[in-house]
Formats: C-alpha cells, sequence, structure tokens
C-alpha cells in the first residue's frame, strides 16, 4: 500500500536515526545536526525571498509584457513550481544529504547523471549567490541615492557588491545555529516587510492603478514584436525568485528527522512565498504614479521610484532599507547553501582541488573553504555587470538555466526507476507520477526559454549570456570527467578503515 504523507492532515511520519540513515547512504556525520524544522523552512523561504527576487526584477518586469505578465505569470510559474517542490521533496525525504540533487541522480540514474547534475547545481547555486547579493547592491545603491546623493556607478555598485559576499563569507564561518538564527529572523523579518510595505503603499498615497491596469496591462520595452515571446521571457521574473529551495535539501546533514523535515522545509517555502509574492507584487503595483518615470529612474531601481512618488523620499528610504535588510538575509542563506554543496561534492572528489574544499572546521563543524570558494566564484560570474547593461538579468537567468534543470533530473529518474524506487517517509503516494511529469515538462520549458535573447538588438552589450555560461560548465564537466571519473564517486555504505580515515583527515 503506497503512503502518501504529504498533506497537511497527514499523520506525522515516524522518526529516525538520521545519523545512521547518512551513514547507510555511504557518509559519517561530520557536520552538526543543530538545525529544527523551522529553521530548515527557514533556509529556502530565505533563499527563495520574495523581498529579494521580486523587487530586482521589477524593473525587468515593467518592460517585459508589463503588470498583466508579473502577476498571472507570478500565479501561473508558482503553481508549476509546486508541483517542481513536491516531486523534489519526495525524492529528498528518500535521500536527505548535503549533496542533494547530484547524490539522488548518482543513485537513481548512475555515476554520469550525478556529475552533471552537480555541476549544473553548482552553477546554479553560484549563479543565485551572484544575483541576489548583486540585487542588494544595487539596492544599497539606491538608498544611498536618496540619503546621501551617492551615483551608483557599475564600478561603486560592484564595489559594493563585493562587500556583501565579504560580509556573508564571514557570517557563514560561524557554526550553524548563527546561519539557522538569521534564517528564522529573516522569516518574520519578510512577512513583516511585505506587511508594511503593502500596507503604506495602500494607505498613502492618494491615488492608485485601477484593477484593470494591474492585472491587464501589457507593455513592451524588450525591442521584440511578438507578444507571446515578450510574455515568456516576462516570466522570468517569477521563475527566478521562485529558486534555491533546494537549500532545504543542502542542509539536510544538519537537520534533526531532516527525512521529514527538509521535504516540508522545500514544499513550506514555496507555498508560502507564492501567496506572500503575489501580494507583494499587487501592492507596488497598484501604486505606480508614472510609468515611464518609474522605468527611467535616477536611482536605478524602479521599486525605489515608485516608493518615492508614492510617499515622498524619506518614507521610500524607510522602506528600502527594510527590503535591503531582507536581501542580506537571503544572500547569507545562499552563501550556505551553496557551500554545502561545494563541500559535498568534494567530499566526492568532483571539484579540482577537492582536498581544500572538502575540509571541515573542527571547531565551529563548518566547510570553511567551500564557503570563500563559493563567495569567490560568485564575485566572478558578476564581472560582466562592469561593462554589460543587461548583465544581471543574465545573471538570473544563469541562476535559472543552471539550477532548475538539476531540480527536474532527480524527478526525471525517480519515475523513471518507477518500483525500483524506495520512498521516503514523506511522499506523495498515487500522485507522485503525475506530479513528476508535470515538474520535469515544465522544467524543460523554462531551460529553453531563459537560453534565449531577452532583448532586440542582440548586441555585445545586450545578449543573455547565460546560454554561454551553461556551454562552459558542460564543456567544463565533460572535460574534468575524464580527468577525475577514476577518483569520483558517491559511496555505497560506510564503514570500511580508508573511508574512516579520510573522514578525520578532513577535519582542521
Amino acid at each position: 500500500m503506497s503512503r502518501t504523507t504529504w498533506s497537511s492532515s497527514s499523520s506525522p511520519a515516524p522518526r529516525q536515526d538520521e545519523e545512521e540513515r547518512l551513514r547507510e547512504l555511504g557518509y559519517q556525520p561530520v557536520l552538526a545536526r543543530r538545525m529544527g524544522g523551522f529553521g530548515n523552512f527557514a533556509i529556502s523561504f530565505s533563499v527563495i525571498s520574495i523581498l529579494s527576487g521580486c523587487m530586482t526584477l521589477y524593473g525587468f518586469g515593467l518592460i517585459t509584457g508589463g503588470p498583466a505578465v508579473m502577476l498571472w505569470g507570478w500565479a501561473g510559474v508558482g503553481l508549476f513550481v509546486l508541483c517542481v517542490g513536491l516531486a523534489l521533496a519526495e525524492v529528498t525525504s528518500a535521500y536527505p544529504t548535503s549533496g542533494a540533487l547530484y547524490y539522488m541522480a548518482d543513485r537513481l540514474g548512475g555515476r554520469r547523471w550525478g556529475w552533471y547534475t552537480g555541476w549544473l547545481n553548482l552553477l546554479g547555486l553560484l549563479g543565485a549567490i551572484a544575483g541576489i547579493d548583486y540585487g542588494a547592491a544595487l539596492f544599497t545603491g539606491a538608498f544611498l541615492n536618496l540619503k546621501f546623493g551617492f551615483t551608483p556607478t557599475a564600478e561603486k555598485t560592484f564595489l559594493i557588491f563585493l562587500c556583501i559576499l565579504l560580509l556573508h563569507a564571514v557570517l557563514n564561518l560561524f557554526n550553524v545555529r548563527l546561519v539557522s538564527l538569521l534564517n528564522s529572523i529573516s522569516v518574520w523579518w519578510h512577512v513583516a516587510g511585505v506587511t508594511v510595505i503593502v500596507g503604506v503603499l495602500a494607505i498613502v498615497p492618494d491615488s492608485h492603478q485601477s484593477p484593470s491596469f494591474v492585472f491587464g496591462e501589457f507593455f513592451n520595452g524588450t525591442g521584440w514584436d511578438n507578444p507571446l515571446y515578450v510574455t515568456a521571457i516576462g516570466l522570468l521574473l517569477a521563475q527566478y525568485t521562485f529558486s534555491g529551495y533546494d537549500a532545504s535539501a543542502h542542509l539536510s546533514e544538519e537537520t534533526s528527522n531532516a527525512s521529514v523535515t527538509a521535504a516540508r522545509g522545500i514544499v513550506r517555502a514555496i507555498w508560502a512565498s507564492w501567496l506572500a509574492g503575489f501580494v507583494l507584487l499587487a501592492g507596488l503595483t497598484f501604486a505606480i504614479q508614472d510609468y515611464t518615470g518609474t522605468l527611467n529612474t535616477d536611482t536605478g531601481v524602479p521599486p525605489a521610484q515608485i516608493m518615492i512618488d508614492a510617499i515622498g523620499e524619506s518614507g521610500a528610504t524607510a522602506l528600502l532599507l527594510i527590503v535591503i535588510v531582507a536581501q542580506l538575509f537571503c544572500g547569507n542563506a545562499e552563501t550556505a547553501a551553496a557551500s554545502r554543496m561545494v563541500f559535498a561534492f568534494s567530499r566526492d572528489n568532483a571539484l579540482p582541488g577537492s582536498a581544500v574544499w572538502r575540509k571541515v572546521s573542527a571547531r565551529t563543524q563548518v566547510p570553511v573553504p567551500a564557503v570563500w570558494l563559493s563567495v569567490g566564484l560568485a564575485a566572478a560570474i558578476a564581472l560582466p555587470s562592469l561593462y554589460s547593461s543587461t548583465a544581471y538579468t543574465a545573471v538570473t537567468a544563469i541562476n535559472v538555466i543552471g539550477i532548475t534543470p538539476a531540480y527536474a533530473i532527480p524527478i526525471f529518474l525517480r519515475l523513471r526507476a518507477g518500483d525500483r524506487f524506495q520512498p521516503g517517509p514523506w511522499n506523495l503516494g498515487r500522485w507522485s507520477k503525475p506530479i513528476g511529469w508535470i515538474a520535469v515538462l515544465w522544467v524543460a520549458f523554462v531551460t529553453v526559454l531563459f537560453c534565449l535573447p531577452q532583448a532586440s538588438p542582440v548586441t555585445v552589450q545586450s545578449m543573455n549570456y547565460a546560454s554561454i555560461a551553461l556551454a562552459v560548465v558542460l564543456i567544463l564537466a565533460t572535460v574534468w570527467w575524464f580527468v577525475a571519473r577514476r577518483s569520483y564517486s558517491t559511496p555505497q555504505a560506510y564503514g570500511s578503515d580508508r573511508e574512516q580515515a579520510e573522514v578525520a583527515e578532513n577535519i582542521v
């Protein structure tokens, strides 16, 4: 008899010894299991961060279909992403490890499936750090512009971005309890922040846009003539925001009762963000006073101009500060998730220099070198922002086309495995196959979509280099496969003297 344990009305799944389960999956526990269920949900909710994704790409949404595409696109994309999250949560329950997606793919499809899934996942996670923290830098520049007359040039914005990366690296060098605490605070900050922003924008302005404008206005500023193409490109705002929920899976080895709580964390983070994000987008769009002025704002951040026009500079400055803090929470959570992926991938000898990146601090039980590598590579990904006007949207596309296929691969392999797949305590029961196939087809669609050019004419400055980044990573992964395929492997069971010795060597 199949078990269906994903409904909120289901009886609690029995707890299992997660450390013993980890050993069964082949790994000796070395990370501290100090995160509870709320903390695990909080990290994915913080990474999704509607106050980061929705706000930083709001200007992009204004020109790629406008209000109608933003609002209806959010509703539709959220539904499909919930299917992806449900299907991924089921596989996470069966394989609760820091490696998450690539480990699942390896177990269900073999070493090469795991290898390419890992590289795609890594590209997406690093693109996410770059996108989140660069977005925070943009908003910080807008805040400084309002407060001190600061001019946010590309060079100055990049310097702010580097400072934010450094902050997140330092915060992630402490033990996971600090990360969990910050993520828990982040949840309430996001909820309160959305409530305050939407409430102020609803009450203070003397005039608002009509519902027909908010839900029906289409605007095309991309240079492309086909409205269907523009609408499809406009879905990037929602799809980019709805990414990073695999963070719950990557923190599995640091979460109590991870076989259940990590799966729940993924699903709860998606639906909570879906509801709150719709409210935020609607609140912002109703408050638009001047569409053209919002697009051409001197602050470089259209939501900031909406706030200025609606409630004045002093009020806008306060609301911007709420957004910036939320974005900092988001980037910190994403750095934690990416560093665990780097640690896990290196633990299985998949990265150049794996012996360095898999080391764990004996004092904090944190993979310190993996933290530094994560922020360093994120900085490199964002370098084109120094000369490209569309680099930020390209970085967000890198996040989407890297991480989203990595979500679908273990789901597809689970479907292909059929009855050979042994579900964990949290599973979809009879809904597993229909939800799984919806998830796989949606991911295939958006992966192709976000490799396409986003602006016309296509020039060196306006091109979408996300497809180039994807190609480079796949080529690098293929070349490195022939170098490292003899050493790369996920263990079948933990316990040999050699494996125990390797674990001891990596505690520093």
